[in-house]
């Protein structure tokens, strides 16, 4: 886990910046308390181990190949491709997947820990506006590197895995706040339900939720899409499994917490 500080800082993205969709629109100031996120995707080796000591069955990613993750049971587990590098982002997962590892990660705190709040657990999703802002680390540039596309050699874009396949969670530099992976390997849950633009959006950083929504917010693009939809600001909703407007082929996660 990473330490983010508090501040303050404009969501979204001026209609000046290139790539820019509707649904980033309209900025507004938001201020974020200090939290940890995880200084990388959760990876596909520390999803299997999940699998295996729970026996989950994530449902397939992709039904008409039948892609998921293969959870027979008796501490057995399996990713959806095989010989998958264990340093993959753990992808081909839908929002409530990633709600399931949540839970499973609180519960082996409040073993090993008994005395804290078992009620509230340590772990969550970051929300979305406290993702724009780690992503951001500071900048106020389309991208953390830059505006341009191709501004740092060290991204993964325009490299050996651009528009093929995924990288490591580590296989580049890290943003200023020091976390890998930020843009363009992986998109990533966050724990807010899908609005089309951010009228009404929280001012304070928390998730703006309400129940039963059936589309959730990810965030930062994958090797696979345009360089539009890989920068700071850009945002999709994904829904359950095999529905409309489905990346869960495409998206993992990472962990957040609140600091006292």
């Amino acid at each position: 886990m990473v330490g983010i500080p508090a501040g303050t800082f404009e969501m979204g993205s001026p209609h000046t910046e290139s790539g820019r969709f509707d649904s980033e629109g309209p900025q507004l100031e938001v201020a974020i308390k200090a939290f940890a996120l995880g200084k990388y995707d959760v990876t596909s080796e520390q999803f299997l181990t999940f699998l295996k000591e729970t026996g989950y069955q994530p449902r397939p990613c992709s039904t008409i190949l039948d892609m998921k993750w293969k959870s027979p049971g008796h501490g057995q587990a399996y990713s959806p491709l095989n010989g998958e590098p264990p340093h993959w982002p753990a992808v081909c997962l839908d929002w409530h997947d990633a709600e399931k590892y949540v839970a499973w990660l609180n519960d082996k705190v409040r073993i090993a820990h008994p005395t804290l709040d078992r009620a509230k657990g340590a772990y969550r999703l970051p929300t979305e506006a406290e993702w724009d802002y780690a992503a951001r680390a500071g900048t106020t540039t389309a991208r953390w590197w830059g505006n341009d596309i191709g501004a740092s050699q060290l991204q993964r874009l325009r490299s050996k895995w651009d528009n093929r396949l995924f990288a490591d969670v580590d296989s580049f530099a890290p943003n200023p706040f020091g976390l890998y992976g930020m843009l363009g390997n992986a998109w990533q849950w966050t724990a807010d339900c899908w609005h089309p633009n951010y009228l009404g959006a929280p001012r304070d950083g928390s998730a703006w939720v309400e129940e039963d929504c059936d589309k959730h917010v990810i965030r930062g693009g994958s090797w696979s899409n345009l360089p539009n939809f890989v920068r700071s600001a850009a945002r999709s909703g994904s829904s359950r499994n095999s529905g409309e407007y489905d990346y869960s082929s495409l998206t993992g996660f990472r962990v957040a917490r609140d600091l006292p």
